[in-house]
């Protein structure tokens, strides 16, 4: 006899945020591949933190965070000082372990996706310490 579908509404909600998280991050790396940017990692996980997209445009090393919500204002505005100090503390951790990276200027962006608008890039949200 087959098994009944899993319809724990939390699991489901859970896996359609993870799938539309994953869609806007592709949809994003190839809105940075359009404007001139070339991924250098996607999806870094590192004992410091998470790290969505890191893409490097000449002597810029870019650290991204994309957010998709349902409004573009709330995207923009999704990520918290904390968000990014983890996210700062992950990029040295990365950049420390790439010889090949390290003397780039960092830059910390965050790419808002929302339906039915264009991907909105914001360079230089956040400086780090």
């Amino acid at each position: 006899m087959p098994r009944p579908p899993n319809r724990n509404p939390i699991k489901t909600h859970k896996l359609k945020a993870h799938r539309r998280g994953r869609r806007a991050e592709r949809v994003a790396i190839f809105w940075l591949r359009v404007k001139g940017y070339r991924i250098v990692a996607r999806n870094l996980r590192l004992p410091q933190g998470e790290i969505d997209v890191v893409a490097r445009r000449g002597r810029a090393l870019v650290f991204i965070e994309v957010k998709y919500r349902a409004d573009i204002g709330l995207a923009q505005d999704a990520v918290t000082a904390r968000q990014w100090q983890r996210i700062a503390r992950a990029a040295a951790q990365f950049v420390g372990a790439q010889s090949a990276l390290q003397g780039l200027r960092w830059r910390f962006d965050v790419m808002a996706l929302a339906p039915y608008h264009w991907p909105r890039h914001r360079l230089n949200v956040w400086r780090a310490a």
